[in-house]
């Protein structure tokens, strides 16, 4: 729409132009015809095509000269009028969310959920009875130093607002606050992947093979939306535990996507979960965020983070990945395997699936980008597992 705009109001100016100066070159002829000759001197045909063509001249200089002028002002008033506004207030995306009503909401203390770098997590309750979750980012207005910065990230909430899959935690609400913002999302009461597997550890929480298997392919699912459907392809840039929000049913639900390009000083703290080449190059494509899927796989299968200080102990590799490829080119992957989801009870079906996904999260933990698989090839591998 907006590139028609601009095609349009580009072509509404040369054709003005093209008015302005047949316009002027017509009131020249006229004005040449006629002025009466002097006096003083017999009609000359040389004086008079010498004056003709003199009046042609100024007349295409003097149109040209407005054309240019007209076509300047035009474009400064089209590029004006579609200027983005600076939104004030609740900026609403889901017409169950009244803009008056998460206000209120929001001047009143909500729950505190949790922190990370980048903010703190509340559960907010409207006046209509909906739960929220709000994210309040850490202030970040002082760097935000002009309005066109501005206007760049409320059209990138405003995208954000736009992606929709059901392994996504879709944006339905923002408010501009005194120094950041307050991004709105859906309420999961089960929270994310990482408190799930604390109380795994803890022995709080029982998490089967097929509760792990829905976690890991809803992942893929979400990158996949963003590395191949979504318009523009996005990268996710931050994927962790921490930000796999889970439902009652074990459904994956990718949260933060790309704030880590939309928000100044954004921090994203090495967590083990980052691929190789973000240290090394800061270079961050699809294969980094499938590095990223292949340590969260890795925790699935293992119930180990991947700071533990085990995988630093010596025959250990030095990183979950390491250790995994070890376990798997001596044979022994079966050793890696959480004893809580092997045995007892597993089936050797199960078995079978768990081997060939440490053989998935091994090739994803790859070292070079180039050796990974991409996310399109991971739906296909996990979702047919049972077939191996």
């Amino acid at each position: 729409m907006d590139k028609g705009r601009y095609e349009l109001s580009r072509n509404s100016s040369k054709a003005l132009c093209i008015f302005v100066c047949l316009f002027v070159f017509c009131l020249n002829i006229i004005s040449a015809e006629c002025q009466p000759p002097s006096q003083f001197e017999p009609p000359n045909f040389k004086n008079r095509f010498r004056r003709i063509s003199l009046s042609i001249l100024l007349g295409i200089i003097t149109g040209f000269i407005f054309a240019l002028l007209f076509a300047f002002l035009v474009r400064c008033f089209i590029k004006h009028i579609n200027k983005t506004p600076i939104l004030k207030g609740p900026v609403v995306f889901s017409p169950k969310i009244p803009p008056k009503t998460l206000q209120s909401a929001l001047e009143n203390e909500p729950q505190l959920l949790g922190s990370s770098p980048n903010g703190k997590y509340y559960k907010a309750v409207l006046d209509n009875g909906l739960t929220v979750a709000v994210k309040r980012l850490e202030p970040f207005e002082d760097c935000v130093k002009n309005k066109a910065m501005k206007r760049k990230i409320q059209r990138d909430f405003e995208m954000l607002a736009g992606l929709r899959h059901r392994n996504l935690m879709s944006l339905r609400a923002y408010v501009r606050e005194s120094g950041g913002y307050s991004l709105v999302y859906d309420y999961v009461p089960m929270g994310s992947l990482d408190d799930v597997m604390k109380r795994v550890r803890e022995n709080q929480l029982e998490l089967k093979w097929e509760f792990r298997l829905r976690i890991a392919v809803g992942i893929v699912k979400g990158l996949h939306y963003l590395h191949f459907i979504c318009d523009p392809r996005r990268l996710h840039y931050n994927l962790k535990p921490c930000n796999v929000i889970l439902s009652s049913e074990f459904e994956s639900r990718l949260g933060d996507c790309g704030l880590a390009t939309i928000v100044p000083n954004f921090c994203r703290a090495a967590s083990g979960y980052n691929a190789p080449e973000c240290f090394q190059s800061r270079r961050y494509t699809e294969k980094s965020d499938v590095y990223s899927f292949g340590v969260i796989l890795g925790v699935l299968l293992t119930g180990k983070d991947p700071l533990d200080p085990f995988f630093w102990e010596a025959g250990n590799g030095g990183s979950l990945g390491h250790w995994l490829r070890q376990l798997q080119q001596a044979g022994e992957a079966k050793e890696a395997v959480d004893k809580s989801i092997l045995g007892g009870g597993s089936e050797e079906t199960e078995e079978d699936e768990m081997l060939m996904a440490v053989r998935i999260a091994v090739v994803c933990l790859s070292d070079l980008p180039a050796d990974r698989p991409s996310s399109d090839e991971l739906v296909s591998m996990l979702t047919q597992l049972n077939s191996f």
